[in-house]
């Protein structure tokens, strides 16, 4: 996986991570989604899109589910499901 950006500087899968892996507060762009296409097409339909910006809000209690912010408002994802996002970290 190859993207091009304006301050030439090249994406690779290097610099992604399962969104599952990041830590509250964390900010990231969604880069790849599910390869499941239902579940990538529910996400999008929640405005889950490559390259929409995330911030990871908390993790419930007991790991399951997790709270991210998406254009605007909160929502929650399974665990499983927030595994399979690509994202790429920011600061």
């Amino acid at each position: 996986m190859d993207f091009n950006f304006s301050e030439n500087r090249q994406l690779t899968t290097d610099n992604l991570t399962p969104l599952s892996d990041l830590q509250p507060g964390d900010k990231a762009i969604v880069r790849a989604l599910p390869q499941d296409r239902l579940l990538a097409t529910r996400l999008g339909e929640m405005g889950l899109l490559s390259g929409t910006e995330i911030t990871y809000v908390r993790k419930a209690p007991l790991g399951d589910p997790l709270e991210i912010k998406v254009r605007g408002y909160s929502l929650s994802l399974r665990l499983k499901d927030a595994a399979a996002i690509q994202v790429e970290k920011i600061s």
